[in-house]
């Protein structure tokens, strides 16, 4: 009977992230291919983990459309173009968080959200304001790559706290402090990170902004690893 309970609701949660997927696509901030892969990472993630685990990763889809959509007409007027965002961009920004679940690793898992939500909030809210190049402190036009702002780098933080706050609502890490801290430091790191390739790399031609996305996320992984690792 538990048995057959279980596999009720885990067919129920698979339903779901079909629905989810539909509803990803239907809104138009993932094209075709974009949107059935985040399904299937959906599928995976509850598998191996749990509708708490995927419910993580859809914040994170969430705030970085609402985010994107914040004052659109603005950054449409200073030349600022949103392309519909595609498998690449899901890949280079999910890949790490699904082995990080996959493995069970609940720090990882928490680092790379938080850094790709930390760098999507930064992006879309920094620009908002005049950002100045990471490397060198010149001030830069909205959206060039490697700029960062006091807005931006405010709105990245409180994004970071928030998938934070949220793995511990949904037991996806089981200490509240834990969990804020491994969001916070590897949100801001990865962030910085991301900004600082993006300076680099990106704009010498050796990198695009999947690369630098994965980059960032490994990094933010990286770090929450660390972080409970030493017992911080």
């Amino acid at each position: 009977m538990k048995n057959i309970n279980k596999n009720m609701i885990q067919l129920i949660f698979l339903i779901i992230c079909v629905i989810l997927g539909i509803i990803v696509y239907l809104s138009g901030a993932l094209d075709l291919l974009g949107s059935s892969f985040v399904t299937i990472i959906g599928i995976f993630i509850v598998i191996t983990r749990g509708f708490n685990w995927l419910a993580i990763l859809l914040l994170f889809l969430i705030l970085g459309s609402v985010f994107t959509n914040f004052k659109k007409e603005y950054k449409q007027r200073i030349g600022l173009k949103h392309e519909q965002r595609t498998i690449k961009n899901v890949v280079s920004n999910g890949i790490i968080p699904v082995l990080m679940a996959i493995f069970g690793n609940y720090a990882g898992f928490i680092g790379a959200i938080s850094t790709a939500t930390a760098d999507t909030l930064a992006s879309e809210i920094g620009v908002l304001s005049k950002p100045i190049l990471i490397t060198s402190q010149e001030q830069v036009q909205p959206g060039t790559n490697g700029g960062v702002s006091v807005l931006g780098t405010v709105a990245g933080l409180i994004g970071a706290l928030i998938i934070g706050v949220s793995s511990f609502i949904v037991n996806v890490s089981p200490d509240i402090t834990h969990s804020i801290l491994i969001a916070i430091m590897s949100g801001m790191i990865g962030c910085f990170v991301d900004s600082l390739l993006g300076a680099t790399l990106e704009r010498n031609g050796l990198f695009n902004n999947e690369h630098v996305n994965l980059t960032a996320t490994i990094i933010g992984a990286l770090v929450g690893i660390i972080l409970i690792t030493i017992g911080a």
